[in-house]
């Protein structure tokens, strides 16, 4: 979103500096009872959206958001509209297909509202984005976007990725960028039935997950594997015929019981797209630290991401987890409680050095 600033009055017409003028005709402009162009209009109306009076940029943009597909798309359709009058209506009323096209089709539009488009958009408007590569490539962000769009189809995404890596762009806003990148290697591109299965998928990874990303981190259960277990249970045909972009992507968008069926995947780049996923709580973060069963290189994640371990529940979960790197599970002894570095000193299933460090901590505290 590009900052939305007051319009230089100059550039105005004579009309709308008239309906932006004192007196009772702002009000009016504001309702939409001013018989102005079109352009005029749209220009009035982001003025007042923008007014220090509350009630009249309520009104304005009201008014704003009820104008006539058809005007609207032939006023933002003008190469001469200013860029954050774009972004305005982009931001407002952008879900009407013949506003979008004006939009988006503007060269005057700004890379930033293409951007903002892109991450709401349906299937068809994705597309379009997705043709004008100059754009891609100079704003990458418009793939972010593209990427975290669950309407967006999978056929466009490998395009789209595939067209970053080949001219070595990184897309920043996707923590796991490195695994979509590497997923497509070797990987066939998504057919027009590999988009409706992705998209049939996608449409079921939004459920009820409060019971998984909810709760006091400090309490929360490493050991408490049943829901992500249940949720790996049951995988049909359709499941198999995923290919791995398509499971990068979900464990990206899905949610926490998605995740939990792709962090337990045998593909590294795919369990790792899943604990990198923006949705991961802490809840999530400090159970899987203590899963012996997940990969090694999720456990160094975990240990590496210094938000996680500023809680208690992850270091414990790290320390007890023979899978997590020793140099970070000696870093986090000392902030153990005595309970947890006595049952660390005699535990079998940590390595000896980190139970003759619990130990040594043990001994050291008793001294005092």
């Amino acid at each position: 979103m590009i900052p939305h600033t007051p319009l230089d009055s100059a550039r105005l017409s004579p009309a709308a500096q008239r309906a932006l003028g004192p007196g009772p005709g702002r009000t009016m402009a504001a309702r939409g009872l001013l018989p102005l162009a079109p352009a005029d209009q749209i220009a009035v109306l982001y003025q007042l959206s923008l007014d220090t009076e509350s009630t009249l940029a309520q009104s304005a943009r009201a008014t704003a958001a009820g104008l006539p597909e058809k005007l609207l798309a032939g006023a933002l359709a003008q190469p001469t509209t200013d860029p954050r009058v774009l972004d305005f209506f982009a931001q407002l009323i952008a879900d009407k297909p013949a506003v979008f096209d004006a939009i988006a089709l503007n060269p005057a539009v700004a890379d930033q509202t293409i951007a903002t488009l892109a991450g709401r958009a349906g299937s068809r408007e994705v597309d379009q984005i997705a043709q004008n590569e100059q754009r891609l490539l100079r704003h990458p962000e418009i793939i972010a976007a593209m990427y975290m769009n669950r309407r967006a189809r999978m056929s466009t995404i490998d395009r789209v990725v595939e067209l970053a890596v080949r001219n070595g762009v990184r897309v920043p806003g996707l923590a796991a960028w490195d695994e979509v990148a590497r997923a497509l290697t070797g990987a066939p591109p998504a057919s027009a039935d590999g988009d409706a299965m992705f998209a049939a998928m996608a449409a079921t990874t939004v459920r009820d997950d409060s019971a998984l990303t909810t709760g006091d981190a400090e309490q929360a259960l490493p050991e408490d594997e049943a829901a992500g277990a249940a949720a790996a249970q049951g995988e049909d045909d359709e499941e198999r015929k995923l290919t791995v972009p398509m499971k990068v992507r979900l464990a990206t968008l899905g949610d926490a019981f998605e995740r939990a069926k792709r962090i337990r995947d045998p593909v590294r780049m795919v369990a790792i797209a899943a604990i990198k996923a923006p949705g991961v709580t802490d809840i999530e973060a400090a159970r899987y630290a203590g899963n012996q069963a997940l990969a090694e290189d999720v456990i160094r994640y975990i240990a590496a991401n210094r938000n996680w371990t500023k809680l208690y529940a992850v270091k414990v979960s790290l320390c007890r987890n023979p899978k997590a790197p020793i140099v970070e599970t000696t870093r986090f002894l000392p902030f153990l409680r005595q309970k947890d570095l006595v049952n660390l000193s005699k535990s079998k299933s940590v390595p000896s050095a980190v139970a003759a460090q619990a130990r040594k901590l043990i001994m050291q505290r008793s001294a005092k």
